[in-house]
C-alpha cells in the first residue's frame, strides 16, 4: 500500500513514496520486485581482465557534467614485464590469440590508444598506461552494453565502486573486501588469493580510465603471477521518448602478465577466460540497471539499504543516498508531467 514517509540518513532528509511494503533485511529481494542476477565472487580473480567495479572518488564532481575531469598523479611502481614475454607475437603461449580476433582488433587497440586525451595525464601516468599497451599479453574490446540507467548514478557507481561491492556483501553473495586507499585508488581482495591495486588515472562524463596492478598467490600456484591492466570504459548517453535515459558502454582491457607462471592461468582457464570476462561485465551492467530502476520505485528502501552498506564510508554513503534521492526526483517529475509534453533532453522529430 502507498504511502508517505519521511526518512533521514547521514544527514539527508528525504520525502518519498513506498512502491512496496519492505521488510528489514529483504532489500536484495524487493528492489525491483525480483531477485538480482549477481556477480559470482571469482569475478575478482579476472581483475586483470575486467576491472569494471574499479574506480575512485573525488569530491569536486558529484554531478554529471561535460565539464567534470578525474585525474590522479600515477604512484611509481617497479617491476618490467619478461623481455622474452613482450617479444612473443600473440602473447604468453598463444593466450593473445584468443583475445585478438585479428587485423582489425590490432587496429582497434592502437587506435584507442591513440585517441586517449593524453594530453591531460601526468607524465608518469602515460607511462604507466604504455607500459602495459605497447605490447599487451592480452588485448579484448567486451561486449557494448546498452542499458536503462539514470546518468547520475551510472557515474557515481563507475567512481565510487565500493557502493556496488558493499550491496553485494549485504546480501550476502561475495567475499570481495574493497578498501578505499585514497581519492582515486582502491584496493581489494577475494579471499582466495588474488588481490589488486587499482588507480582511475582520468574520467569524465564519456571516458574512465584505470590502471590495475594485480597479483594471484592462492592455492593453485606455487609463486604468485603477478600483472597489470590499462581499462579504458568509454559511455554515451540517450534520452527515450518517455524521459528515460540509456546508457551505452563499452570496456577495453589491456593486460600484460609480469611472470611465466601465468601460463597457468592459460591451462587452467583458457579459452574461457574471455568468455568469462565477457559475461561479468554484461551481468554488472544489468546488476547497475537494477539498482537504478529501485532508486525510481522504491527509493526508501534503497536509503534504508544504503545506511547499512559494509565497506563504504559516510561520506560515500550520503552521496549516494543524495543520488538516490535525485533520481527519484526526476522519475517522480517525468511521470506527474501531462500527457503530450516532451522530457527535457528528447528532439521533437521532424
Amino acid at each position: 500500500m502507498a504511502k508517505r514517509t519521511g526518512h533521514t540518513i547521514a544527514g539527508v532528509p528525504h520525502a518519498a513514496r513506498w512502491i512496496c511494503t519492505t521488510p528489514p533485511g529483504a532489500f536484495g529481494r524487493c528492489l525491483v520486485g525480483r531477485r538480482f542476477v549477481a556477480v559470482p565472487a571469482g569475478f575478482v580473480r579476472l581483475m586483470l581482465l575486467v576491472a569494471v567495479l574499479a574506480g575512485a572518488r573525488s569530491t569536486h564532481a558529484e554531478t554529471p557534467g561535460p565539464k567534470s575531469r578525474y585525474r590522479s598523479a600515477a604512484r611509481d611502481t617497479g617491476g618490467q614485464a619478461d623481455a622474452d614475454q613482450a617479444s612473443t607475437p600473440n602473447g604468453l603461449l598463444g593466450l593473445g590469440a584468443i583475445f585478438r580476433g585479428g587485423d582489425e582488433d590490432a587496429n582497434r587497440e592502437r587506435d584507442l590508444i591513440r585517441s586517449l586525451p593524453l594530453d591531460r595525464l601526468t607524465p608518469q601516468a602515460r607511462q604507466r598506461i604504455f607500459a602495459v599497451t605497447d605490447q599487451p599479453t592480452l588485448y579484448r574490446q567486451l561486449p557494448t552494453q546498452a542499458i536503462r540507467c539514470d546518468e547520475e548514478l551510472f557515474l557515481f557507481l563507475t567512481r565510487q565502486p565500493e557502493t556496488i561491492i558493499g550491496i553485494w556483501d549485504l546480501m550476502g553473495i561475495t567475499k570481495v573486501q574493497a578498501t578505499r586507499t585514497g581519492p582515486f585508488q582502491m584496493d581489494a581482495i577475494d579471499g582466495s588469493g588474488t588481490s589488486c591495486h587499482v588507480d582511475l588515472l582520468y574520467g569524465d562524463r564519456n571516458l574512465h580510465i584505470f590502471v590495475a596492478d594485480g597479483m594471484y598467490d592462492g592455492k593453485f600456484t606455487q609463486k604468485p603471477i603477478t600483472g597489470k591492466g590499462i581499462f579504458v570504459l568509454q559511455s554515451s548517453y540517450a534520452k527515450a521518448a518517455d524521459g528515460s535515459t540509456t546508457v551505452s558502454g563499452s570496456l577495453d582491457c589491456y593486460v600484460k602478465f609480469e611472470s611465466l607462471g601465468a601460463d597457468l592461468i592459460a591451462r587452467s582457464l583458457g579459452g574461457l577466460i574471455g568468455k568469462s570476462a565477457d559475461h561479468n561485465f554484461t551481468e554488472t551492467a544489468k546488476f547497475i540497471s537494477q539498482i537504478s530502476q529501485a532508486c525510481e520505485t522504491n527509493p526508501n528502501a534503497m536509503l534504508e539499504m544504503a545506511d547499512q552498506l559494509p565497506q563504504v564510508d559516510g561520506t560515500t554513503k550520503a552521496r549516494f543516498a543524495r543520488v538516490i534521492v535525485s533520481v527519484a526526483a526526476k522519475h517522480l517529475a517525468l511521470a506527474q508531467q501531462p500527457p503530450g509534453v516532451r522530457p527535457a533532453g528528447v528532439r521533437t522529430p521532424r
